[in-house]
């Protein structure tokens, strides 16, 4: 037996338990819109991005092997599976699925914070811990910090529209030409938007190891080293190059 509760404009169907009391009816929304879901879609895409950045650090320590080894590297991204496919097809499609999960990864986390905001309307009267708030800052500044800094990161080295040589020059010239000590600020902004990434991360695969069900007692202390050791192996990559060419190491 199925009754119908009215409130305002709205209807919910019930179903009455054994001793009488209703019970709303459970309504699935599938797989994507519950948290495990999305909790899901963000371990998925974290791994995407993390392999992609495991990938642009090591393209970007050629620097030290050379301009004409940098140079070899980034043409050989455009060049790949040519003449099979048209020039830049594999370096296109790994562009698409790296936006294709940067925005579901937001997605995602939007829809969680939303969704556990939702859940606790009321704030709680305890003051949340400082691990836990440190933690809330870092992804959610250090998220929009790092969207922020990829726009111009891709408007210096990339399109060529910010830096002092242009979009014509070769990639090895735009970089150091970027990284310039004259443009220590450059490598300042550069540092402190890596460091944000790597606290991003080390938090980020973290809670994808949680979510993949591999975190447990037994684990925990090493899925976090692992954690931790990623993130820093990531931004000691990333930062090495920048400061090489500001310090003069690579000219």
């Amino acid at each position: 037996m199925t009754a119908t509760i009215e409130r305002g404009s709205a209807t919910a169907s019930v179903t009455p338990t054994a001793k009488g009391a209703p019970v709303p009816k459970k309504t699935s929304g599938g797989f994507l819109n519950s948290s495990n879901g999305k909790k899901a879609v963000m371990a998925v895409t974290g791994a995407v991005m993390v392999l992609f950045l495991a990938g642009h650090m090591l393209g970007n320590l050629k620097i030290f092997f050379g301009r004409d080894s940098f140079n070899e590297y980034a043409h050989a991204l455009r060049t790949l599976l040519e003449p099979i496919a048209p020039y830049r097809t594999l370096l296109t499609l790994v562009e698409v699925v790296l936006v294709a999960s940067v925005v579901l990864h937001m997605w995602a986390a939007i829809s969680l914070a939303r969704r556990a905001s939702k859940a606790r309307p009321v704030k709680y009267v305890a003051k949340k811990s400082q691990a836990s708030g440190y933690t809330t800052h870092i992804m959610r500044f250090g998220g929009l910090t790092i969207v922020l800094f990829v726009i111009w990161h891709l408007l210096d080295l990339t399109f060529g529209v910010v830096n002092p040589k242009g979009f014509d020059a070769a990639p090895a010239d735009r970089m150091i030409a970027g990284f310039d000590a004259s443009r220590w600020w450059v490598t300042l902004i550069y540092l402190v938007a890596v460091v944000m990434v790597g606290l991003h991360l080390r938090h980020g695969i973290w809670s994808g190891f949680q979510t993949l069900g591999w975190a447990n007692r037994a684990r925990n202390k090493t899925l976090r080293l692992v954690a931790g050791l990623v993130s820093a192996v990531l931004v000691i990559g990333f930062l090495a190059p920048p400061l090489a060419i500001t310090f003069g190491v690579v000219k």
